[in-house]
């Protein structure tokens, strides 16, 4: 049986983008999701384990991206990179976020 996708959702905090988008694809068929933040004062703390476990990492911002190469490149050189582009305006489970996310996350899942 094949093993279901791997997505890591990487925002700042890990409290509003991407524990939204972790809730939105949640009960994808054939996806697991989870969802980390580049603070240090994270609530879930984004680490090696996290990036060596996803088979997509999705960044909101290209500075996430940045910094998740800079601190773990070794970790990276199995996953996807994706930034999404959207700034940190938006409250978990926002309407318009949601929208946002799965425009643009979506393409990347097929």
């Amino acid at each position: 049986m094949k093993r279901a996708r791997r997505v890591l959702f990487v925002c700042s905090r890990n409290r509003l983008r991407s524990p939204t988008a972790e809730q939105v694809f949640s009960d994808w068929p054939d996806l697991e999701v989870a969802s980390a933040g580049t603070d240090a004062a994270a609530d879930e703390p984004v680490s090696a384990e996290w990036l060596a476990w996803a088979d997509l990492i999705v960044v909101m911002e290209n500075r996430h991206r940045a910094l998740l190469q800079r601190r773990f490149r070794a970790s990276l050189k199995h996953a996807r990179l994706v930034c999404l582009d959207i700034p940190d305006v938006y409250g978990f489970m926002d309407p318009d976020l949601v929208r946002l996310l799965r425009a643009r996350v979506t393409p990347h899942l097929r």
